[in-house]
């Protein structure tokens, strides 16, 4: 049981306003039936990329694209993992479900160690359970997810801290607060929206750090704006949205994204959940083609929302937008 509020009647847990998230089994079977998935290729090799940062200066983030919602985060003194997942499926099995079109961007060996993991949502591919016990095995991290995700995280030896929408904690120097998403959750036929789903809002330093989860578009992140402050960094998911009648209401597309960029008044926005695995029906490469006609009908200047190669860094600096 969980509290009851705007987005969970105690046990089930829902977007605000919007029901139309709960698709039946007919809309699923409607869409495997009348889906035409564009052809991926099975393999692309990454480009060689310099190794992230082992130390970063105050005041700035590094931040290194691994694939799908997967990012090492550097912060001064701090080193943060989001939804890890390195195998080569996202699948309750290991020879069945969607494979891996790129490989990591950084190697699961070569991950320093982390300070914590940030986990938005149970779905295989953000809460994979092989990568997660072997972060385990090497470094024991604590885990900051959302609401109804701390047992099974504690099954596989971690420390979980729960939270929910607007909640805070802190880890170290860095103060978390989970921020809404328009999503749903599942892993099995029977435990539909039995957790939460999230993003979190990353303060240190007096700067801010947008990790959005996976979502929908909608009012939200205009309310993350306004209760939170404006982002230096967001990281946006821009992929997996195809066909829209199906996919619109829990994952964006590149022009939902610019728009939420937008609203978010992101200062840098990074594209993510794209070009890994092989979810939906658009081509690999169809995000980024959409975000940048998405841009340029924005007016968003192309450094403005950036999307990095597997395996690349960049260093933001934080507090420039104050």
């Amino acid at each position: 049981m969980h509290p009851a509020s705007d987005h969970c009647d105690g046990t089930r847990f829902f977007n605000p306003g919007d029901e139309q998230t709960t698709r039946g089994l007919g809309s699923v079977l409607r869409w495997r039936f009348e889906s035409r998935p564009a052809s991926w290729p099975r393999f692309v090799p990454n480009p060689a990329f310099p190794p992230p940062p082992e130390t970063v200066a105050p005041g700035h983030v590094a931040i290194t694209f691994i694939g799908h919602a997967s990012f090492l985060i550097r912060l001064d003194g701090m080193v943060i993992l989001t939804d890890p997942i390195f195998s080569q499926r996202c699948s309750p099995l290991s020879w069945i479900g969607p494979r891996r079109a790129r490989p990591p961007g950084v190697a699961l060996a070569e991950v320093p160690r982390p300070d914590l993991i940030l986990l938005s949502h149970n779905h295989y591919d953000h809460m994979d359970r092989p990568s997660l016990r072997a972060l385990q095995s090497r470094h024991a991290p604590p885990v900051v997810t959302t609401l109804g995700n701390a047992p099974a995280l504690r099954r596989l030896g971690m420390a979980a801290t729960e939270l929910d929408w607007w909640q805070t904690t802190e880890i170290g120097p860095v103060r978390i607060t989970c921020t809404p998403a328009r999503h749903f959750s599942a892993r099995t036929p029977f435990d539909r929206d039995r957790t939460l789903w999230g993003g979190f809002m990353l303060e240190h330093q007096g700067g801010r750090l947008l990790f959005a989860g996976d979502s929908g578009a909608g009012p939200h992140w205009r309310q993350v704006h306004d209760r939170l402050g404006a982002p230096d960094v967001a990281l946006l998911p821009i992929g997996a949205y195809a066909p829209r009648w199906f996919m619109a209401p829990v994952h964006m597309d590149p022009a939902e994204a610019v728009q939420a960029h937008v609203d978010l008044a992101s200062r840098q926005s990074v594209g993510m959940h794209f070009g890994t695995f092989q979810l939906t029906d658009e081509a690999i490469d169809a995000p980024l083609l959409e975000l940048d006609a998405a841009r340029a009908k924005a007016e968003i200047a192309p450094c403005d929302f950036i999307t990095l190669g597997f395996g690349e860094t960049r260093v933001f600096g934080l507090q420039a937008s104050r």
